[in-house]
């Protein structure tokens, strides 16, 4: 029904929880917006114009409608709530805990720790929702053109543990994402089957770029 809406930001309350709520008028209509924490962050100062794109829900006999910085992170969280058992409320969730790339891969990738660093997201339910999204989320993000970690020989528990001992370290997803590609296309690297040598590549590669 909607794609976006476009006006004023009026401004954003807390009365819930981690369910920010935005404020926006649009030709003279105030609409509220449930939005993530993360996005919240990013909002700009109140009275400026303002695009939201939004996704209309239906619970219990209420519309509520979800707000988002980008149609990627909408069209997301489309796809997080056909999983059994995930409701508009945990796929907002993982969209404010991961970044839209990082969430993607850790589903496509069967990252079941990186998932459960959501709220309400246990081992089962990042199992379930992996299995059920893998295959469509792999589809969606090479037409959405968003960055893979194209890891030869390094998949499931493996790159999980890789991972997470990189996001352990304090190296932000972004970062383990760029160094883990930069690994898998140096051909020299042998040894894929090994994550403590994938750590040790991936660290030495980013004191690199930190020193360049």
């Amino acid at each position: 029904m909607f794609s976006y809406l476009k006006g004023l930001l009026v401004g954003v309350q807390m009365a819930v929880p981690q369910r920010p709520l935005l404020t926006l008028e649009v030709n003279g209509v105030g609409y509220d917006v449930q939005i993530t924490p993360r996005f919240a962050r990013e909002l700009p100062g109140t009275q400026e114009e303002f695009q939201v794109f939004v996704d209309l829900q239906l619970r219990d006999d209420r519309l509520l409608l979800f707000g988002f910085a980008t149609a990627a992170e909408r069209d997301l969280f489309r796809q997080l709530i056909r999983a059994s058992g995930v409701g508009a409320q945990l796929a907002m969730a993982l969209l404010s805990t991961l970044a839209l790339e990082d969430l993607v891969q850790a589903i496509v990738s069967g990252n079941h720790k990186m998932l459960s660093q959501t709220p309400g997201v246990g081992k089962k339910t990042a199992e379930r929702i992996s299995l059920e999204l893998r295959e469509t989320l792999g589809q969606w993000r090479e037409q959405a053109n968003l960055q893979v970690v194209a890891t030869v020989g390094l998949g499931g528990a493996l790159l999980e543990d890789v991972e997470m001992t990189l996001l352990a370290l304090g190296y932000t997803p972004q970062e383990v994402v760029s160094a883990l590609n930069a690994v898998s296309s140096d051909m020299q690297f042998g040894d894929r089957g090994n994550a403590e040598a994938w750590i040790k590549e991936a660290i030495s590669w980013l004191s690199r770029e930190v020193a360049d």
